[in-house]
């Protein structure tokens, strides 16, 4: 069996070290020379972390395979360093049964650049009525142990309650896409001056805040795991942050977008800013950094959102909610937490890799470098910068808030389970 040595390599504690691949897995750790005879790739001067993981990426696929498929979002994966993704459920028909998430996991593994993992709707349609079938869903191939609504709120206490028991049969989690419908119908941007000065509905920030405390308490008293979707408020941080003084089984995402963006963006009128949950005010962004600088909030998940071009090149109004972030999310991660020094890039990899794939129980992603572990490789060089460019995106969509940012570290090379499917920072196939 041929083996590669990756050489010159920095760990993100500052430790050189040299990996050799043999097969899918890592078969020496040195930092000598590596033994001769092995192909040598001369990466001196980047970083190598694990493979980062996504806990929160919409595919589209079935049904809404304009906008994106398996391939093209796994491809955007890639280019973005990502060695694992979960693929939300609103897809046409929805992940509601066994047979459209092991669909979507077949789909991944024809793609073969990154694993793919559903996550299973928490109810019927996502209507929040009748519980999905969760059971099935956690005991098909595609062994589902994350359940989420995402677009819609479980709003029905009694439906919430039911789905944290049911999921502690298999301690799967429920992942609450944080929104009280009545509080936010017709709802445009983050409630403020800003929606005032524009004439633009408002979305409080009660209307998140209020569900993640009834959900907070549920849990408590269900003894279950919470996991709460792309947090955006001040106000809910330090829900999360006392719900973990008292031991509370919940954790917690913030997206790339909502730690760098604020709703003064609105006043441009266009849609590209226009997402779900809001862009809000900057001590709300300022409160996300510390919450994630701390752990508070536990990673950074995409919420990749793509959508057809006609879905944005609209008036703001009609414009669909959501943004793409897979290609972006490292860097946006790097301007604004490691940048800023309120993280390092051990922190980065914990928020990027290990923790999201310890709470999608992924077993063999974001796992340390060591000795018979599955290669999942990125190599970063946190010395270059790039210029975002829709145009050049790996998605089907083009619903970038980034374009023309300069931003730093180029993701050059990746390894999934020991192939090479980035190179010199681009994609090159399948296994």
């Amino acid at each position: 069996m041929s083996k590669l040595t990756l050489i010159g390599g920095i760990t993100a504690a500052g430790q050189k070290l040299n990996i050799t691949i043999s097969g899918k897995k890592i078969s020496e750790l040195t930092i000598d020379t590596p033994v001769a005879g092995n192909e040598i790739l001369d990466i001196t001067g980047s970083l190598i972390i694990p493979g980062l993981v996504d806990l929160h990426t919409h595919l589209r696929e079935p049904g809404k395979e304009d906008a994106e498929n398996v391939e093209s979002g796994s491809r955007a994966a890639v280019k973005g360093g990502y060695t694992a993704i979960s693929a939300m459920p609103n897809t046409d028909p929805v992940a509601d049964t066994a047979g459209v998430v092991e669909q979507v996991f077949s789909l991944g593994k024809a793609a073969g650049l990154c694993d793919v993992f559903p996550i299973g709707a928490v109810t019927q349609g996502q209507r929040g009525e009748q519980l999905a079938e969760i059971l099935a869903m956690a005991q098909s191939a595609a062994k589902v142990r994350m359940f989420s609504d995402d677009g819609h709120c479980v709003f029905d206490p009694l439906v919430m309650r039911r789905a944290l028991e049911y999921v502690k049969m298999f301690d799967g989690v429920i992942a609450q896409h944080a929104q009280d419908p009545r509080l936010t119908i017709d709802a445009q941007m983050n409630e403020g001056e800003i929606s005032a000065k524009l004439g633009l509905k408002g979305w409080p920030a009660v209307a998140e805040e209020a569900i993640i405390a009834r959900d907070i308490l549920l849990t408590d008293h269900v003894q279950s795991r919470l996991h709460i979707c792309h947090v955006t408020t001040a106000g809910g941080v330090e829900l999360i942050r006392w719900a973990k003084s008292r031991g509370i089984n919940v954790t917690a995402e913030v997206t790339p977008h909502h730690l760098l963006l604020t709703d003064d963006l609105a006043e441009s009128y266009d849609p590209i800013y226009k997402v779900n949950p809001p862009l809000r005010n900057v001590r709300d962004v300022e409160a996300l950094r510390e919450g994630l600088a701390d752990g508070t909030i536990d990673i950074v998940a995409t919420d990749h959102a793509p959508h057809p071009t006609e879905s944005k090149e609209c008036e703001w109004q009609a414009a669909s909610f959501g943004m793409i972030g897979l290609e972006t999310a490292l860097s946006v991660v790097v301007k604004t937490m490691i940048s800023s020094k309120l993280m390092t890039w051990s922190d980065l990899v914990d928020r990027m890799a290990i923790a999201p794939a310890r709470i999608g129980g992924y077993a063999e992603q974001g796992k340390e470098f060591a000795l018979g572990n599955f290669a999942n490789i990125t190599v970063v060089n946190p010395n270059k910068t790039w210029v975002v460019n829709k145009d050049a995106s790996m998605s089907k969509s083009r619903n970038t808030p980034f374009h023309g940012l300069e931003l730093p570290g180029v993701i050059t090379d990746v390894f999934f389970n020991g192939a090479r499917v980035l190179q010199d920072e681009k994609v090159i196939g399948k296994i």
